[in-house]
């Protein structure tokens, strides 16, 4: 556990960041891992099968994710605050949470999923293989959102390193069974969807064991816990509109899938090719912001908000580097990049499209999510809720559509920045406010 309420802010903040970055580095690992040996063994209907599933996994997870998020704040909040009474609660509150809302979703995943397919007009050869995939990925859920819980406790107490050391067994096993499966095996698209599950299983028992041997204050043991009414209250304060936000991004996305899909298959599989990209040039601005809100809220609970002003500003200068460098590398290897996932000259030639209108952005994006970042640790999550739902589905999903009857798949992609630019205005100007300050659930002294 570390207490980053004193020492020097840019150099908590990196090191803090670091062990978050690289875990989701090699968590990213699982869908790149994927969606490789989907595109490259199995072909393009099943490669668009993979990448038309995670619009619907991000929708069912989204909501209990960002409950976690307003837990991890709450958390860090009253650990900043030294009332480890009430951390305790907190983290026994969270775990039973996410252990029920994990059985309920398993469930209703696989009964919904061959609905949702349809409903976006996923090709008929890629919607088979999507609920095969699908139907075998949900099992897992009660795995990641076991780790995902543990993860958040402890990102509240200030440790990032644990969960990156399981997160490489967990990628490396995954790396593993994948090419077991399909290349050694010869079977089909639900191989690699069990290949996740059984590394997600992993990862969070081995986590469980090594938190119960050595830190008995993180005992993960259902029988001792206690679910506390009002813990959950003020969880779900902050959590909720987290929760809603992560929901209506994710319905978003689906909505985004139904503009692309009106494409084609190779657009569909270019699409899915160019998020892992994506996901991979974002991680630095969703490690850095979440580095951002736990530090926000340990000081804002110690009553540090000068601390608070100085992280945001040295957490802005510390991604405009790695924002500019991402761009450079995506702009400069964007051809062999798609060629790493597939060989079909029309999916690589949409895929450069995409990276060539969307990667000198990133900048815009990063700054915009550690603005963010900061907004949510103290506590104003409702303001990022509605921001990111004005970016979205006011100004992303409307304008990818419009532009898309008029320039093809390039309108799609525009789309994307010109989201990105609205949002970062919008925050800006509500960061200078200062209404945010006034959001904290714990009053520092």
């Amino acid at each position: 556990m570390k207490d980053l309420t004193t020492g020097k802010v840019g150099k908590q903040i990196f090191y803090f960041a670091l062990p978050m970055l690289l875990g989701n580095v090699f968590q990213q690992l699982y869908n790149v891992v994927d969606t490789i040996v989907v595109g490259k063994a199995l072909g393009k209907d099943a490669l668009a099968a993979v990448g038309a599933s995670f619009p619907l996994i991000f929708i069912l997870i989204s909501f209990v994710v960002g409950i976690a998020m307003g837990s991890t704040v709450v958390i860090s909040q009253y650990y900043g605050a030294k009332k480890m009474d009430k951390v305790k609660k907190a983290i026994d509150t969270l775990n039973i949470f996410m252990f029920f809302a994990a059985i309920f979703l398993t469930f209703f995943g696989r009964w919904v999923s061959s609905y949702i397919f349809k409903m976006i007009d996923l090709p008929e050869g890629a919607t088979v293989q999507a609920v095969n995939y699908f139907n075998v990925y949900a099992f897992g859920f009660i795995f990641f959102f076991g780790f995902q819980g543990t993860s958040a406790i402890l990102r509240g107490l200030g440790d990032s390193k644990t969960p990156f050391y399981f997160l490489i067994i967990s990628t490396l096993s995954n790396i593993g069974l994948d090419v077991l499966f399909v290349f050694g095996f010869g079977w089909g698209i639900q191989s690699v969807a069990a290949a996740t599950v059984i590394a997600q299983g992993i990862a969070f028992f081995a986590i469980e064991y090594y938190l119960n041997k050595y830190h008995s204050f993180l005992d993960f043991n259902p029988r001792k816990m206690k679910f506390d009414k009002e813990m959950f209250r003020k969880s779900l304060k902050i959590g909720l509109p987290a929760g809603v936000q992560q929901t209506f991004v994710s319905i978003g996305f689906l909505a985004l899938y139904r503009i692309v899909n009106g494409f084609g298959t190779s657009t569909i599989a270019a699409y899915a090719v160019a998020m892992r990209i994506d996901a991979f040039a974002a991680l630095p601005a969703m490690n850095f912001s979440a580095a951002l809100s736990t530090f926000t809220g340990q000081n804002i609970g110690a009553g540090r908000m000068e601390r608070v002003t100085t992280g945001l500003k040295v957490t802005m200068a510390m991604i405009s580097v790695v924002a500019l460098t991402v761009t450079a590398l995506a702009l400069l290897f964007a051809t062999p990049l798609m060629h790493a996932f597939t060989n079909d000259p029309k999916v690589i030639e949409v895929g450069i499209e995409y990276i060539h209108i969307v990667s000198p952005f990133y900048l815009v994006f990063s700054s915009m999510f550690v603005l963010m970042g900061l907004l949510r640790g103290a506590g104003d999550t409702m303001f990022t809720m509605i921001m990111t739902i004005i970016s979205l589905w006011v100004i992303r999903i409307p304008v990818s559509y419009w532009l898309s009857q008029l320039f093809g798949t390039q309108g799609i992609w525009w789309g994307i920045p010109i989201a990105w630019s609205v949002g970062i205005i919008i925050s800006t100007l509500y960061y200078f406010t200062g209404r945010w300050k006034s959001k904290a659930l714990v009053k520092g002294k």
